[in-house]
């Protein structure tokens, strides 16, 4: 299945989540069995040869493609979410967005020094939330192998702020 079989996996919902904005609705992807096997194959096979440890995932869909990838991968699988969902003690980073700040968090635990992780999310628009984590995780002494995600919306420009490390996207948008 090739990337452009897989994009007519993907539905496209114009002026959502508010005008001008066209959303890429990956639940029609990841409801197609071989398309979402295909995905996590894909994704996965730049890293096979990485010797992972870790994916981490960010809050929520990095929670869908993460564990899969971890699987395939022989790694653990560590969540990275919003503040106040995570149990036991965590490290937090606070940055920037267009209108406002986010914060995400991590289990202070979930990362041993010098361990090899993977990052996964389903999107890379501006790049910040993958910015964080990568800095979340470097903060917890993290050896970032890459970051891996479905779509990359390339007008957005944000594989910019993630030049230190090896990006990979399945699926480019230009518009």
């Amino acid at each position: 299945m090739a990337s452009d079989d897989l994009k007519k996996l993907i539905r496209e919902i114009p002026d959502y989540p508010k005008p001008g904005i066209l959303f890429y609705d990956i639940t029609t992807l990841i409801k197609d069995r071989a398309g979402f096997a295909r995905v996590v194959d894909y994704m996965t096979s730049p890293y096979l040869d990485k010797n992972i440890d870790l994916v981490l995932g960010m809050e929520a869909r990095g929670f869908i493609f993460g564990p899969a990838m971890a699987y395939r991968l022989n790694a653990g699988f560590i969540p990275v979410r919003k503040p106040k969902k995570l149990p036991g003690e965590t490290v937090s980073y606070t940055y920037d967005l267009e209108y406002g700040t986010d914060t995400l968090e991590i289990h202070k635990d979930a990362i041993q020094p010098g361990q090899r992780v993977l990052i996964v999310d389903d999107l890379l628009a501006t790049g910040g939330t993958a910015e964080a984590t990568a800095k979340l995780a470097t903060k917890l002494g993290a050896d970032i192998c890459g970051l891996s995600f479905v779509v990359e919306l390339d007008f957005l420009n944000g594989r910019k702020r993630l030049v230190p490390y090896d990006v990979f996207s399945l699926l480019h948008y230009d518009k």
